[in-house]
């Protein structure tokens, strides 16, 4: 997903610096559900579409479709490509990539939207040689977000209580620490312990480099509660359990993930806000 085909060369001269880097992908980005809410702009379903783009190569052929500049000029609001956090956290996570540092979107559940209420969220994960830790991003957080959510915190070094990865999310709800229902998407009314472990799933999908969309939907996911069997609990337990256990774990999660169906991102997914199976790869 962050292959970068015909624009690598591109990527080589961006700057090298966290905040700066947010800033861009800020600046050819926008969330096309904030859009209406904090930038005034309403967009068509034609241009939402765009949300549905899935590797970075086809969202950096888009992005120079709608603004055919280099892309450390910001564009304004009506030429960003209309996006969602996923493509935020990927596009950071491809640049870092592209710079020499490890580098992966997270899939979990942000604190900082809905008093009370974890949302669906992704961000980025990058390894700090410095400080030898790996640092949770949200790039999609600007200046105005930061404003209207009353954001206390710094997006380049986001908190841990803030941004609960998908398998902490699971671990809590499992041994009572918290609420299924706390954690989704409460501008559509869904949440649940289902929810948490789609997004599971998801971060695991991540770490083993399929960052996909939100809403596709493969393998062990279902869509309401009473579809998770005690067996589906149990390999849910293994899994979050990989996705938070480290890098000394990461050749156990590796082959747990490649070795099962339930859990490897098939050829064809299904794509749950248009109702069909899609290819992965077009």
């Amino acid at each position: 997903m962050t292959a970068l085909g015909a624009h690598a060369d591109e990527f080589r001269a961006l700057p090298r610096d966290l905040a700066p880097l947010c800033e861009l992908v800020q600046g050819v980005l926008i969330h096309r559900d904030i859009a209406p809410w904090l930038y005034g702009l309403t967009l068509t379903e034609a241009q939402r579409d765009d949300g549905h783009l899935r590797p970075m190569a086809q969202m950096l052929s888009r992005i120079h479709a709608l603004d055919a500049r280099p892309l450390t000029d910001a564009r304004d609001v009506g030429h960003r490509l209309p996006s969602v956090c996923r493509h935020f956290s990927l596009m950071l996570c491809s640049i870092l990539r592209a710079q020499g540092v490890p580098a992966r979107p997270r899939c979990g559940f942000g604190a900082y939207f809905t008093r009370g209420k974890f949302e669906d969220h992704w961000v980025c994960e990058y390894w700090n040689a410095a400080e030898k830790r790996w640092i949770l991003v949200d790039a999609q957080l600007d200046a105005i977000q930061r404003k209207a959510l009353n954001i206390n915190f710094d997006p380049t070094d986001t908190p841990r209580n803030k941004f609960i990865i998908a398998g902490d999310a699971w671990q809590m709800c499992r041994s009572g620490g918290a609420d299924p229902a706390a954690f989704g998407l409460t501008h559509i009314h869904e949440s649940g312990l289902w929810f948490i472990a789609g997004n599971v799933l998801r971060d695991l999908a991540s770490l083993n480099k399929m960052e996909m969309l939100p809403w596709d939907v493969w393998g062990a996911m279902d869509m309401n509660d009473a579809a998770l069997t005690d067996e589906k609990k149990a390999l849910l337990d293994r899994v979050a359990a990989l996705t938070l256990a480290g890098d000394d774990a990461f050749a156990e999660m590796r082959a747990a993930y490649e070795s099962d169906d339930r859990l490897r991102v098939p050829p064809v997914v299904f794509n749950a806000l248009r109702n069909a199976a899609e290819n992965v790869a077009s």
